[in-house]
This record gives C-alpha cells, structure tokens and sequence, in this order.
C-alpha cells in the first residue's frame, strides 16, 4: 500500500471564482492557472459541514471534457488531504450529471454508506476542448446542485484562501475498475473506481416498463435514433437502448464520448444537433430516406434532452406538458398519480394548463433545477421541466436527458399498445397534435442573443424595467408597432418565495403579460463563460382549434416584432438577428 502525508500549499485568492446556479464555468486557460483549481475545491470543502468531509465519502467525475482527467485527480489527492475516507469515480471519469444524482441517492458502499456529496466537472452543453469551456460543481446529499447558503460560502472563502491541502500520492488508474487504497498519515484512503452505468440502468429499470419499450422497438413499423453529440450519454446509450432495449446499434448517432465532443457544440437544440436534424427530416435540405419515428437527442453532461418526431420538432415547453399529462398511465414509476408539477418561469404555461385539467398542485419557480429539488423533497412535485431543453422527476434531483427519452418512449408504447400490427402507428406528431386539441396550444420561441457586451446588456434590461411603471405608456407602444396585438395587462421583474424554505429570490426575469394569455420574457442568463447572454422567449396561447396547426414563426411573427421594438434590442446591442432560435 503506497502512502503520503497531508501537505498545506500557500495560496492567494483569484478574482470572480463566484460559483452560478450551474457552478464555475470558465475557459479551460483560466482553470489551468497553478492553483486555480485547487483555491476551488477547498473553498468548497472549507463551506461545508466537517461531517459531510472529514471520514465521509465523495463522487468525483463528469462528462468527459477536456481537462477532466487531471482535475480529478488533483481533486482526489485534495479529498485525501481534507480527510475525505473514500472517493468514488466513474470508469474513465465519466458520469452523467443525473447519473451522479442517482449515484448519490442509490449507490451503496461495502461498509452499508452512502455518498455525502460529489464534485461534478462539466460546463454542460458548451463546447469542450483546449480552447473552449470547464466548469465544476458541487452536488449535496440528496443528489442535488449546492443551495445558495452554500454556494455564496464557497465564494467568500474563494476571496480570502491562503492555502490548500493535498497528498502527493500516485495518478489512480481511472480506466480500470477496481479499488485502489492508500495509507495517509496513518488512516486508510481509497479510490473506488466503479462502472459508469449501472446504478444509473438500473434505477431507469425499476421506473419504466422496458418490456413494452421494447415490445415497441421491436416493431418494423418503429424506428429510432438516439444522438448522443459526442458527450457523456454516449457512456449509457448502447446500454440502454441496445443492449436492455433491443433498438440497432445502427440507430445510436455519435455515442463516443470525445474531450472536444467531436469539434461540435453539444447542446441539443435545432442548430447544432445538425446531423440528427437531417435524419429527422427537419434540415434545409431534404434527405432521400425515409426519416425515423423518433429522434432524440443530449447534451454534453446528458441532463438535457431534444425530442423530435418524423419531420417534426416537440417544443420542451409542450414535452414535459405531454410527459404530465401522460405519466400515470404510460409510466409505471408514477402509477399512484403526481404529487404536483412544476415548470421554470420562461417555460410557456402548457403544463399550467394541464395542472388546472388533471387539479394537480403547480409551482412556477425562477431557473435552476435547486428550485424543483426543494420542492421534490418536500413531497410538493412528481414532474417538472424548463423551456432550455431540461426535464425530469423526483427520481433524482437533477434533470435527466435519457429519463425524458424513456418518457417518450414509454408514452408511444402506451399509445400503441393495441396498434402494433395495425397499418400505422400513432407517431409523435399524433400525439402533440391530440395534446393541442384538449388543452389548447402555446405558440413558443426563444431567441438568444450570445456574447453581448454585458453592459449593454444591462442597459437594455434596466429599461425594460424603467418602463413597466406605465403600462398606458407601454400599450401605447405596442399598438404603435402592432395594432393587432393584444394589450399588456401586467409587467413585473419576476420575483419567488420559496414556499418550503421561505427563501427570496429577486430579479428573476422582466415579464410582460398580455390580456390573451401571451408572454415576453427577458432573462440575462449566466451560463456562457464570456459576454452576457440575452434570451428573449415569446409566448403565444391559442384555444381556437382552427387556429393550433400555423407555422410557429407566423402565429408569432406580430409579437416577436413587439419584443425587438420594445426593447430596443439592436439599438443596445448592435444585433440583427439572434445568434440562436429555438
């Protein structure tokens, strides 16, 4: 047994080390400065409780990106010299972000234990690579993102650190499984390295039905296909889909895990899940197969999920609306019925809609998956989502992109359960369709505007804000650029109270709420490592069934036009056009 001693390493603090709702995401020049990292982790270890560090065990892993594979192990030898007992890491350092959740809540130790916590490394669905983004995170014991209290520690001692623990110990072969220990000033220290999948198939296994999923992949009539962009996914899609499910193995697009996520950007949206898009028949230019039943894809970190049908995008506001409205009969996790729902404040008000159908409790939160786990733990929430292609349930307490896929999956099943012979299936535009038909449709697009100087950022949202105070000032101006529009009857900064902690949170996102039911919504958001992203998200409500099957861009061609003018939006930030549409 090789061993080390605790060594205390001088330090000085770092400038901006303030971790968001998604952690510290930085470019990965910023995160190879000496000490850089470390000045992190033990501000984070140095934020919570010593029971949770000193004699507990941790997960350290992430998806994949590069960079991973030293930072895990300078955050090991940190474990081994803050007194961690036990360190859990993924074969190759590779764990899905809902995965590491699952392993927190399920996984058991030889000795009966449980994880305290996990370091999660990844920047989610921006691009990896020597010159692109890093991120870490630290997830607490019920599998969910650190709260604020903690957090906002972790920034504090980030701006006061002056030095560090670690062990000078051997790399730990993360490639192979097994257990490695070490003897550290006299106490044992190990490194448990375990199969990415398992804990993880084995917890999809026991919330949906895979005989029917597979009953429906098994149908000449189906067909699938499961991109992965090159991210962490790719570690559970062959597991899942083919080897537990049956589907070809010719149906998994991009499931290698690759540092740089093949040169892409893994995000799984309409513009950069580029080559499943074409399969699906929904690219520019039109291909010569016959496109699949059923298309998805995930992110680089794989909590987030894209659902297409043939020649046809599903909206996550309507996807996790549709999940909702489906789960007690087509999943049987949910048999009992839904203790509540919940979607983030710029997801369009579908799901609202099928809450007041089906009289489930609904809570509107501000974004950040911390909010639904509050709510999860309480007992308030079964399912819930948000509009930047997140959904997920009280199984774990982060989003999960496969969970969504089997959702779906499970859905189809259920509605073709008696039709598997028959001449057609009933395809996922069907199943939208009949969703739009009982509960009406909520036209909905985002458009982001990425890298904008923060300043001017700021600017325009400050006076979006200054012009709420007269709402006949700003109708005035909405019946200047459009007549047709119908009039704003309420403008508020989004602002919620925590209904299980009783927590605040301000600024949340400037609304402007219409007398039919439509929305504009501005968000500054946080998650890109440069410039300030705008994201503007509008939102039109239609009960007239003549009026559900328009184009999405026509039905809300007359508010997009309101939004770009009242907000000024090329006069502050110089753009024409969005970087993104979705």
């Amino acid at each position: 047994m090789q061993s080390g001693h605790v060594k205390r390493v001088e330090t000085t603090p770092f400038e901006g080390q303030k971790p968001g709702t998604s952690g510290l995401r930085k470019k990965v020049k910023v995160f190879t400065q000496p000490h850089y990292l470390q000045n992190f982790v033990q501000s984070t270890f140095n934020a919570l409780p010593a029971d949770k560090v000193k004699g507990a065990r941790i997960v350290v892993s992430g998806d994949g990106r590069y960079y991973s594979k030293e930072a895990i192990q300078i955050i090991i030898k940190m474990a081994a010299g803050n007194g961690v007992r036990s360190v859990w890491v993924g074969q190759n350092g590779l764990l899905s972000t809902p995965a590491v959740s699952a392993v927190i809540r399920e996984r058991v130790g030889a000795d009966g234990s449980k994880a305290s916590g996990a370091f999660i490394l990844t920047a989610s669905h921006n691009p990896g690579g020597p010159n692109e983004d890093f991120g870490i995170k630290y997830n607490m014991e019920n599998g969910g993102p650190a709260p604020e209290s903690i957090t906002d520690k972790i920034y504090e001692n980030t701006t006061k650190i002056k030095e560090y623990l670690t062990v000078e110990l051997p790399d730990v072969d993360i490639a192979k499984v097994g257990v490695t220990t070490f003897s550290v000033d006299g106490g044992t220290f190990d490194v448990d390295v375990f199969d990415s999948a398992s804990d993880y198939v084995k917890l999809m296994k026991s919330i949906f039905n895979f005989e029917s999923i597979r009953k429906l992949l098994s149908s000449p009539k189906f067909t699938f296909c499961y991109d992965a962009l090159h991210g962490v996914a790719g570690a559970y899609a062959k597991r899942i889909f083919v080897e537990e499910l049956g589907a070809k193995e010719s149906s998994l697009l991009n499931c290698v895990p690759k540092e740089d996520f093949g040169g892409g950007h893994p995000d799984p949206n309409l513009t950069y899940a580029k080559e499943l898009v074409a399969r699906m028949g929904l690219g520019k230019s039109t291909t010569q197969d016959e496109p699949p039943e059923f298309g998805a894809a995930a992110d680089g970190d794989a909590d987030r999920n894209m659902i297409l049908g043939k020649r046809f995008f599903v909206t996550p506001s309507d996807s996790v609306a549709i999940i909702a409205a489906n789960a007690v009969e087509a999943i049987p996790y949910f048999s009992a019925g839904l203790k509540g729902v919940a979607r983030s404040m710029p997801t369009s008000a579908a799901l609202d809609v099928v809450a007041k159908h089906l009289n489930l409790k609904f809570f509107e939160v501000p974004t950040g998956w911390k909010f639904f786990g509050n709510l999860m733990d309480a007992g308030l929430c079964s399912v819930c989502g948000e509009e930047s292609f997140g959904t997920g349930s009280d199984h774990i307490r982060e989003k999960d992109g496969i969970w969504a896929v089997l959702a779906w999956l499970s859905i189809l099943a259920y509605k073709n359960k008696e039709n598997l012979g028959g001449e057609k299936l009933v395809s996922v535009e069907d199943i939208v369709r009949q969703h739009w038909a009982t509960f009406g449709r909520h036209y909905y697009t985002r458009y982001d505007y990425e890298n904008v100087d923060a300043g001017a950022a700021k600017e325009l949202m400050a006076s979006l804000v200054k012009l709420q105070s007269s709402l006949s000032e700003v109708n005035q101006i909405v019946k200047g650029i459009r007549s047709d529009v119908s009039s704003v009857v309420n403008a508020d900064e989004f602002e919620y109270k925590d209904p299980v902690d009783g927590s605040i949170s301000k600024h949340q996102g400037i609304r402007y709420l219409f007398e039919d039911g439509s929305r504009l919504v501005f968000r500054l958001s946080g998650t890109g490592s440069e410039g300030a992203t705008i994201r503007l998200y509008i939102e039109q409500y239609e009960k007239d069934p003549s009026k559900i099957g328009r184009e999405s861009q026509e039905a809300l061609g007359p508010l997009v036009e309101v939004a770009l003018k009242l907000s000024k939006m090329q006069e502050f930030t110089g753009r024409s056009a969005p970087t993104v549409i979705t």
